[in-house]
């Protein structure tokens, strides 16, 4: 009884003769599936990276709609302050 209730732990639910799977399900692959190579090093870059121009252009043009964005957003607040002030004064 007792080697019963140990195995039974390491049984799957689904292997007992009693219960089974249900109808439809597809059948069990022969091998486990295999973990990732983790150690694998990515396939290199097929076009190259940017150069040191190219790449602060691209960080110039990000700081200026930072910026901009920036001031628009004090604009709005600034508006957004002054009309409250005027309703405010009712």
């Amino acid at each position: 009884m007792l080697g019963l209730v140990l195995t039974g732990c390491a049984v799957p639910i689904a292997d007992l003769p009693a219960i089974g799977l249900p109808a439809g399900v597809p059948a069990r692959p022969a091998e486990p599936g295999v973990y990732p190579a983790i150690h694998d090093v990515p396939a290199g870059r097929a076009e190259p990276m940017l150069d040191p121009a190219e790449q602060a252009k691209i960080e110039n043009d990000l700081k200026a709609a930072r910026n901009r964005q920036g001031q628009s957003s004090k604009a709005a607040d600034k508006a957004l302050d002054e009309t409250s002030d005027k309703t405010s004064d009712r």
